[in-house]
């Protein structure tokens, strides 16, 4: 992709956000002085696919189970959000608040801790999705570290944390044979190098590095994923879906002496790439899959957080064009990936 097409998307984006009711990267600053009790833990999760039963491709949404799903995780999603926007605290004002801002979110996240939560998966389905929000809390976790290391609290989360990806990761050779290539294990791979590098755990990174290993090298040679390019009209979406925590997994690892981004002949930079040069109309995506992207054919607009793991990237390789993309739309948020990922990863 040019830079002239980077830029040409930023200025669409931005034209389109306002007027859809979204912000072009904002997130709702708390006040660090304000911790709230957390809520409920979510202990126990149950739904099915919010695909059609008899769709094996996953590219029929069935309206009615998907809003079983959406019902099931709003409270554990709701959570997350809250958190990721209280990193923000970690990132301006005085150390002091910072330190406080860390020990409320160390504060809520003990309390689903000290529960236990998400130790009963009662579906396949929520076993294949839950990936991203152990991400999310790993994330979010990682990022108090320099404002409160000795909390006794965190010693608890990091436990709690390790028991929940135990079980992913004995549940994940069981999987079905196509989703262990696609973008829900690209999240449970994130979520393990995000606990990884907190631990220090080799189990752990090397499970992740096996795990983003295997989307990586199921990559076609023009960077598509198969798994992605089964999904119809969201074949692009999808792709999306498994670049953030891809790109975000590889930096983490590489950070504890991984070399993943070399991982199949750097089949990371191809899967960038192909996804990065069809934002403008989805040609590339539609001729392998043959149908119209959803970003294109009006059912879905492309959206800032879809584009977060930009700033990750640029540390693997420097992009003049996804530069250009980005600099008109920071700061890049997206919650699952525990919050502002510009404040996180350009300081």
């Amino acid at each position: 992709m040019t830079a002239r097409r980077g830029i040409g998307l930023a200025v669409w984006l931005l034209a389109w956000l306002p007027a859809a009711g979204i912000t072009a990267g904002t997130a709702r600053a708390q006040d660090p002085a304000t911790c709230d009790a957390p809520p409920e833990p979510v202990v126990s999760l149950s739904f099915v696919s919010r695909y059609a039963e008899d769709d094996t491709n996953r590219s029929t949404i069935d309206p009615a189970r998907e809003a079983e799903a959406e019902d099931a995780l709003a409270p554990l999603d709701r959570f997350i959000d809250d958190l990721a926007d209280r990193t923000e605290s970690l990132y301006s004002g005085r150390v002091k608040d910072r330190q406080t801002a860390a020990a409320c979110i160390l504060d809520r996240l003990g309390r689903w801790a000290e529960a236990d939560a998400l130790s009963d998966l009662g579906t396949e389905t929520v076993q294949l999705t839950i990936g991203s929000r152990y991400a999310a809390f790993a994330l979010i976790l990682w990022q108090t570290l320099p404002y409160a290391p000795d909390d006794p609290r965190r010693a608890a989360i990091l436990g709690w944390l390790d028991r929940r990806m135990d079980a992913q990761m004995a549940f994940w050779p069981e999987a079905p044979r196509g989703a262990r290539t696609g973008n829900l294990r690209a999240w449970a791979g994130l979520a393990a190098a995000a606990l990884s590098v907190q631990t220090g755990q080799t189990e752990l990174r090397d499970w992740a590095d096996a795990a983003i290993t295997d989307v990586l090298c199921s990559a076609n040679p023009d960077g598509s994923l198969p798994q992605e390019m089964s999904r119809g009209e969201f074949a692009l979406h999808y792709q999306l879906h498994a670049i953030a925590p891809l790109v975000t997994a590889t930096v983490l690892l590489e950070r504890q002496g991984v070399r993943a981004s070399r991982h199949c002949d750097g089949a990371l930079y191809r899967i960038v790439e192909f996804a990065v040069s069809d934002l403008d109309d989805g040609a590339r995506t539609k001729a392998v899959t043959g149908v119209e992207q959803s970003l294109f054919n009006g059912s879905e607009q492309l959206a800032v957080f879809q584009l977060a793991w930009i700033e990750q990237y640029q540390i693997l390789r420097r992009s003049d064009a996804l530069e250009a993309l980005a600099k008109d739309l920071r700061p890049l948020i997206y919650t699952k990936l525990g919050g502002n990922q510009t404040a996180l990863w350009r300081q």
